[in-house]
């Protein structure tokens, strides 16, 4: 028998715990550390750098595979799987409850990151909320050419991956505006900016709807909860 269910993507970093815990920052200092140690570069030079591969193609991994041949799997070594996750992240029992308040004969949870498969698996562990989802779609860093959000490639593997049948049951949540507006113009029908307490508010709606609490999801989408 199919599986007819909406499928509910969840991005991760800065999404499922809040920005204050700086692992963005921590990840960043690492970044640049790798930029400056791997091409020989002075930290302004780095830094620059770092955040023009950001801005041009999403993950300043993909800069770095593209321009300079480097191996992403060792990057994420260095980077992402080096920050002390355990440390930081303890388990989330408000996250539990709201995840564990909607209603899984009609919706399925999905994680969608920009991340290895590694960072992922990590933080939801820390969370204590990795039990909650049906599975992951990750940019795989073993891959000769990265895909990552906001590329249509990447809204299609994560249909994929999560055997949604359309993408009328598609729902996403993530704090990044560009991932959110790329969403909505793919056409997903339910697509919800995360804004994290220390931001401000955006200029402009980037999907559907935004939010800074997600239990202000059980007025606008009712239909998915218990």
């Amino acid at each position: 028998m199919a599986d007819d269910r909406i499928v509910f993507f969840f991005d991760i970093d800065n999404c499922l715990y809040p920005r204050s815990y700086m692992i963005h920052d921590r990840m960043a200092k690492l970044i640049d550390d790798y930029f400056m140690d791997k091409l020989n570069l002075e930290f302004d030079e780095a830094s620059y750098l770092h955040q023009k591969y950001y801005k041009d193609y999403g993950l300043a991994i993909e800069g770095l595979v593209r321009h300079h041949e480097i191996d992403p799997l060792e990057y994420n070594s260095k980077v992402d799987d080096a920050l002390p996750i355990a440390e930081i992240l303890k388990p989330n029992p408000k996250l539990r409850a709201f995840l564990e308040s909607i209603d899984t004969s009609k919706v399925k949870l999905w994680l969608f990151t920009n991340a290895y498969k590694t960072h992922a698996s990590r933080v939801v562990k820390a969370l204590d909320i990795e039990d909650l989802f049906d599975g992951v779609t990750f940019c795989d860093y073993a891959e000769p050419v990265l895909i990552c959000k906001p590329k249509p490639e990447m809204f299609e593997r994560a249909m994929k991956d999560a055997g949604a049948v359309s993408k009328d049951k598609c729902y996403f949540i993530d704090d990044s505006f560009t991932n959110i507006k790329g969403a909505k113009e793919f056409g997903w029908p339910v697509t919800i900016q995360y804004i994290d307490a220390l931001d401000k508010d955006p200029p402009s709606l980037a999907g559907h709807y935004e939010l800074r609490d997600f239990e202000e999801m059980k007025s606008f989408i009712p239909h998915i909860f218990k």
